[in-house]
């Protein structure tokens, strides 16, 4: 049987796996991409239904094409981003191969290379780059049992409010996702309660400018990441326009903020006492960002205007400053619990050479420890936007070039000796 072969196999057509595929053809090197659904199948299929991007269109997207139908400063829904990565795959022509999951890599015996097992057969790739992304596996901790009388799922379950059971909805985590998801749910009439942990809060815009404008001139997107230090969450948001998070403004809504879920006995989930704690962390980080950019308006003589609101706090919610401790379930009437916390990703089907004793990535700026093996779309690759839209489009462009410096040092061929007439 003839087995297929290729000189780079990427894994995965998402944002990742389709910028990846914009910078092997510009370096000229024979790829083929592979997707166990369809392109950007994330975005489509496991977010919620009013999902926007978090960023504007006219920052969140590749160099090569802006998105139709958008202005500028709109935040675009999911399912256009999605149509966003399938267009541009057409028009870089993408040998993109959907519905083929790939199973399992492994080297090649006794020359270079790999052998990649799929669910179409059998590829043979020069090298591989696993394109899956940051968000594959859900995280969902296990401290409510599941044989508890309440429905549990992960935000990726989560479609709109009037597909929860009936009764109060507990969202835990109070990132992008967690804190969309509640005020979507507060908005909707439910009763809400959030778990809000350690987090960064920028402002949505300051001065007339977005915050991504303000972390790009700050040089903050190109921040590298500290070893041992885990990154913190983030509270930003583009729905409703793009607003400001505000904890203490949902609060005053009528939303139940609690700290860090901690454990689950008798009917009771308990919390750590740390909500004050994590508010004002996410103040400060704000307040900082602010002082930041007034002092760049101010150092390159901007004409932008003041904003002196944005400094501005409502006063401490009384579930702030007297927060709850513990919550019975039944007697507050949950009826649904929403792990808003985050994913894990699942790298088992590469050579473990190219992993850590975690199963993590051992890589440094996605070229793997293990010559041949690169990745591409992990948080924090080689900078803090490194899984964004826009950062991974850089990432690849370096990954690209580190394959085509390869393919030309094992083209070589060494030149036959002169021979000299005596």
């Amino acid at each position: 049987m003839t087995v297929e072969k290729t000189g780079t196999l990427v894994v995965g057509a998402g944002q990742a796996g389709v910028a990846m595929s914009e910078h092997l053809g510009a370096n000229g090197v024979p790829y083929l991409v592979l997707e166990r659904h369809r392109i950007a199948e994330r975005w489509r299929s496991e977010r919620w239904d009013s999902l926007v991007a978090n960023g504007p269109a006219w920052h969140d997207r590749f160099p090569g094409m802006e998105f139709s139908g958008a202005g500028p400063d709109d935040f675009v829904g999911k399912e256009d981003v999605a149509a966003y990565f399938a267009a541009y795959a057409e028009k870089i022509g993408a040998p993109i191969r959907t519905g083929v999951e790939v199973q399992q890599v492994s080297h090649l015996k006794g020359r270079p290379g790999f052998r990649v097992e799929t669910s179409a057969g059998v590829v043979e790739a020069d090298a591989v780059v696993a394109a899956t992304g940051p968000f594959q596996t859900p995280l969902t901790p296990s401290i409510v049992p599941p044989t508890e009388s309440v429905t549990q799922m992960h935000s990726v379950g989560y479609r709109n409010p009037a597909a929860l059971p009936e009764g109060a909805v507990l969202v835990v985590g109070a990132g992008s996702s967690g804190v969309q998801i509640a005020g979507e749910l507060l908005s909707a009439g439910r009763e809400v309660y959030l778990s809000v942990g350690p987090h960064d809060r920028p402002p949505r815009s300051y001065r007339g400018r977005d915050f991504v404008w303000w972390l790009g001139v700050l040089n903050k997107w190109d921040t590298e990441a500290t070893p041992g230090i885990q990154h913190t969450t983030i509270a930003v948001s583009g729905a409703n326009g793009g607003e400001t998070i505000d904890f203490r403004n949902l609060a005053h809504r009528g939303m139940t903020l609690v700290g860090r879920t901690e454990s689950f006995a008798d009917g009771r989930l308990h919390f750590a006492p740390d909500l004050a704690e994590n508010i004002q962390g996410g103040d400060a980080y704000l307040m900082t960002l602010l002082d930041e950019a007034d002092a760049f308006v101010e150092r390159n003589g901007l004409d932008l205007p003041e904003d002196p609101e944005a400094r501005d706090f409502l006063p401490d919610p009384a579930c702030m400053t007297n927060p709850l401790r513990e919550l019975d379930l039944a007697r507050a009437g949950i009826g649904t619990i929403i792990w808003a916390t985050g994913f894990s990703a699942d790298y088992s089907w590469l050579p473990a050479t190219a992993l850590d004793a975690e199963g993590r990535p051992k890589h440094q700026r996605g070229v793997s420890a293990e010559p041949g093996i690169y990745f591409l779309g992990l948080p924090w690759q080689t900078r803090r936007g490194s899984s964004f839209i826009w950062g991974v489009w850089h990432d690849a462009r370096y990954v690209a070039d580190h394959i085509a410096k390869q393919r030309g040092y094992m083209g070589y061929t060494a030149s036959a000796p002169q021979t000299v007439d005596a």
